[in-house]
């Protein structure tokens, strides 16, 4: 998507002086969000209805090839529609490109190629670097697509029909690099490579030219008051906090109607506005209606639209925060339950561009470090209200750490054929460990157990805010503790041939094979491959894998644990190969050696 389309408006007489309170209606059904945000519900108390779920991405247009931007869009939107789906929810997520517009059009000119032909061959990268990167996106949606069309058309003939569209003549500064109109406040004096006076955009710092046109103007200047309402009244709608109070700010200010139409003569590559073969409809405002068209707009849309939740990039936040609940508002549609925004990744300190050359390549990052590795590292680093740096080097730290050394390392110590010579899930000794101390836990242990029995619901408070950041340091705090658990207790010093070390034995690998198994089904919505390779080796079937199935040690409180005695999985090897760094050449995964030494 691309910068908003803004005018200063030229009113055409006094036809366009209309009462507005025919169409405004402060029905705030519209915008209440439902009772509880979804926070520890179980399938048993929510009806099937209630237990749907819409999440999703921007669609992202298809000027270029996708950047690393793209993909953390679309991990932190999988990552949310696995979470809900392993705790019940029919969750429905999409994403797809956005395909019309006058670069589009001019883009396919330079390359010699008719532009849905155009369109096809870069929304076909996408595709490709989403399949590759496991996005388990349900619905991919096009905005060349039939179904689009129809979901646009009647849209626009609401808005119309609500007298909420009116044409007039207008004036301002046009980018045609932005493709967008901006009030005289958001354009600055520059120079430009010639040493030549030029206006350009604030924003983006393109060059800017004065123009005159005549097209369809939204009346969004009529709904500032509702939007204020709405943002009071829903503290969370926007997440985090910052940009909340961002778009607050913005509604401070009289807001400019805004063009939803452009002249057919100036550009013909977009959905002709209805009834009127000289205009076009818009192409923000075209692509903004992909969300109902996925949800089954103007006919079937109902039980999806209630649930929606899309993640965006800090960069369309006015665009999802104001322009699109105004179009809802304006067309009796329901507000999405939240806007999820993501601020930018940096390199090495510096804004990602082609002219830098410093542009990261999404798709042969994931084929270096692995489809699981970048979606851990992205989560892992990226914090949603502020800017991530991104270097190769920071990749290979964090996940020889993380995945390679602490995770995998715990794994491979608990199922080696050295203190695990029967390969089973060993049995749990309440005399060696039992609730009050005296057994041969410490209260270091005992401190651990608490941390890992709260963790699903820590992880469950950060996975719906898509703090996921916070989730998986959760996480790796718990699994250095239990690496330090096994550590403090060298279960490989114990005599085998004791009953006594042998039921602690077991019991140390019982109580870290228990924690493994909470980490992992807690790590699918992040790493579903690491997370299968970790359950299918502790012999966790599928069923067992759900948010449902997240009893921790129920040993330790007197109930059977269906795990016991059970044969472990196969050995498939290293959890995460080691990364190594090799200056001047591609880091290459590389296969760390299963050290005989278990300490």
């Amino acid at each position: 998507m691309r910068l908003p389309f803004l005018f200063v408006t030229r009113a055409r007489g006094s036809v366009l002086r209309l009462q507005l309170r025919q169409f405004l209606s402060p029905d705030p059904a519209l915008w209440k969000p439902q009772s509880s945000t979804a926070l520890r519900f179980t399938s048993t108390q929510l009806s099937k209805e209630d237990m749907s779920f819409y999440i999703t991405t921007p669609i992202f247009y298809v000027n270029a090839s996708p950047h690393l931007g793209h993909l953390y869009s679309a991990v932190i939107a999988d990552c949310l529609h696995r979470y809900k789906v392993l705790q019940g929810f029919n969750s429905k997520f999409a994403t797809g490109t956005d395909e019309h517009g006058l670069k589009i059009q001019q883009a396919a000119e330079a390359a010699g190629k008719d532009p849905l032909t155009f369109c096809t061959d870069v929304s076909a990268r996408f595709k490709h670097l989403f399949s590759s990167c496991s996005i388990s996106y349900t619905d991919y949606i096009r905005t060349t697509q039939q179904r689009h069309r129809q979901a646009v058309e009647h849209f626009w003939s609401v808005l119309q029909n609500k007298g909420l569209i009116y044409k007039g003549s207008y004036e301002g500064w046009y980018s045609t690099q932005d493709e967008s109109f901006l009030t005289p406040s958001q354009v600055s004096d520059a120079l430009d490579s010639s040493g030549k006076e030029i206006k350009v955009s604030l924003e983006s710092g393109h060059k800017v030219e004065w123009m005159k046109e005549e097209n369809y103007m939204f009346r969004l200047s009529a709904f500032r008051t509702q939007l204020l309402d709405w943002l009071r009244g829903n503290p969370r709608a926007v997440q985090p906090e910052r940009f909340h109070q961002a778009v607050l700010q913005w509604l401070q200010e009289d807001l400019p109607d805004l063009s939803v139409s452009r002249q057919r003569s100036r550009l013909q590559w977009g959905i002709q506005v209805p009834g009127d073969a000289e205009q076009t409809i818009y192409v923000w405002l075209d692509a903004l209606v992909n969300y109902l068209t996925v949800a089954g707009y103007p006919d079937k849309h109902d039980r999806w639209w209630h649930v929606a939740h899309h993640v965006i990039g800090k960069d369309i936040l006015k665009f999802h925060a104001i322009y699109w609940p105004a179009f809802l508002l304006g067309a009796g549609l329901p507000l999405p339950q939240v806007v999820h925004v993501h601020s930018h990744w940096t390199v090495e300190g510096r804004k990602m561009s082609k002219s830098l050359g410093n542009v990261v390549d999404p798709l042969e990052r994931s084929q270096m470090f692995t489809t699981d590795g970048m979606r851990y590292f992205l989560l892992r680093q990226g914090v949603p209200d502020s800017d991530c740096d991104y270097t190769d080097d920071k990749v290979i730290k964090v996940l020889n750490a993380e995945l390679t050394d602490s995770l995998g390392g715990l794994l491979n110590r608990c199922t080696a054929p050295a203190l695990n010579p029967a390969q089973i899930y060993p049995s749990f000794c309440p005399q060696s460990f039992p609730r009050e101390q005296g057994g041969r836990a410490v209260v270091e242990d005992y401190h651990m157990l608490d941390a890992v029995k709260g963790l699903p619901a820590v992880v469950e408070v950060h996975y719906e805010s898509l703090d996921v950041y916070k989730a998986l340091e959760a996480i790796s705090a718990c699994v250095r503790q239990t690496n330090g658990f096994v550590q403090r207790h060298t279960p490989w010093k114990l005599d085998m041939r004791d009953s006594k070390d042998q039921r602690w034995l077991d019991t140390i690998i019982h109580v870290s094979l228990e924690c493994l198994r909470i980490y992992g089904t807690l790590l699918q919505p992040i790493v579903p491959e690491i997370s299968d390779r970790l359950l299918s080796r502790l012999s966790v079937q599928p069923s067992e894998r759900s948010w449902a199935a997240l009893n921790f040690l129920p040993r330790y409180g007197g109930m059977d644990c269906p795990f016991e005695g059970r044969a472990l999985g196969s050995d498939s090897g290293v959890l995460f190969s080691r990364l190594e760094s090799q200056k001047g050449d591609k880091q290459k995964p590389k296969k760390a050696k299963r050290s005989a030494n278990l300490k």
